[in-house]
C-alpha cells in the first residue's frame, strides 16, 4: 500500500441523479468534478479560498489530469473524496485524489492534477512562499 501524502483532507459527496449515466453509475467525467471540489476544499482547509489566491495573483490552470477507474459509484452513494499535494514544481504542483465508498474499505478511483501556476496575463509564476506555507502547514 502506498503512503497518502499529508496534510489531506477527506471530502464527503452524495451522488446524485443528474451525474449519473443511464445505468445509475456516476458518469466518468464526473470524477474530475470530485477533484476539482476536493482541491478546493482542500485550499480552503489550508486557510484561504480559491477567491483569495486568484485575488493575490496566482491562478492554477489544469495541465494534467489523469482518473483511473476501479469500482462503480451510484446515484446516492456517499463516497469519501481524498485530496492532498503530492509534489511541488518551480511553478508548479501535483494534486493527488483517491475516492471510496461511505465507510473507506473501498478504493473507487484514483487520479491527479498536474497545475501551473500563472499570473492573470498566463505567464508562470514561480510558486509563493506565502502559498507553499499556507498549504505544508502540518495537522499537529
Amino acid at each position: 500500500m502506498h503512503v497518502f501524502p499529508t496534510p489531506e483532507i477527506w471530502l464527503p459527496h452524495r451522488v446524485s441523479y443528474g451525474e449519473t449515466d443511464t445505468m445509475g453509475v456516476l458518469y466518468y467525467a464526473e470524477y474530475l468534478h470530485l477533484f476539482e471540489r476536493a482541491r478546493n476544499a482542500y485550499i480552503r482547509q489550508c486557510g484561504m479560498s480559491y477567491a483569495d489566491v486568484e485575488k493575490k495573483g496566482i491562478i492554477l490552470p489544469v495541465r494534467e489530469a489523469q482518473c483511473r477507474y476501479r469500482a462503480p459509484a451510484r446515484y446516492d452513494d456517499l463516497v469519501q473524496v481524498r485530496a492532498a499535494i503530492s509534489e511541488w514544481g518551480r511553478a508548479s504542483l501535483r494534486f493527488v485524489y483517491e475516492i471510496w465508498d461511505e465507510d473507506k474499505t473501498r478504493l473507487l478511483a484514483e487520479g491527479m492534477t498536474q497545475h501551473a501556476l500563472v499570473n492573470p496575463q498566463g505567464r508562470p509564476v514561480p510558486v509563493p512562499d506565502w502559498f507553499r506555507q499556507l498549504c505544508v502547514k502540518s495537522d499537529d
